[in-house]
């Protein structure tokens, strides 16, 4: 069984985060760096080359995969920033304002349309429900 490609680094988060070409984009990046190391009490790892993680939890998949990943993540991807966030109540979403959602992706075009309190909650609640576990399927 193949090796999971993206694993935490010892590259720089505040480096990556600098060299986000839209300064939009960047300043978004780096404020929600600075929420969820806030609210999960983390430092940020890069994971692979465009991820910044905060904690780790495992996952054993039925197929037996098996790896580890980000108890919450976040990457400024051309078209949003997108946190990665899993085990969170979908309840929040009605609340959050303008957003996409993929399986465990929130998408955002800007950070400063979300209500920033509803966010800080779904960061905390995934990371709870992640963080230092093995969740398995």
């Amino acid at each position: 069984m193949a090796e999971p490609k993206t694993t935490a680094t010892t590259a720089s988060t505040a480096e990556f985060l600098d060299s986000v070409a839209d300064p939009v984009r960047r300043a978004d990046a780096i404020a929600a760096c600075d929420l969820v190391a806030e609210v999960t009490g983390a430092a940020p790892v890069m994971w692979g080359a465009a991820i910044v993680g905060f904690g780790a939890y495992h996952y054993r998949y039925a197929t037996g995969r098996e790896g580890d990943w980000p108890a919450v993540g976040l990457s400024p991807r051309k078209a949003a920033l997108v946190l990665y966030l899993t085990g969170f109540d979908p309840a929040f979403l009605a609340r959050l304002g303008p957003h996409k959602i993929g399986k465990s992706c929130l998408y955002l075009k800007r950070l400063d349309h979300v209500d920033q309190a509803v966010l800080r909650e779904m960061v905390a609640s995934a990371f709870r429900a992640t963080d230092g576990k093995t969740i398995t399927s």
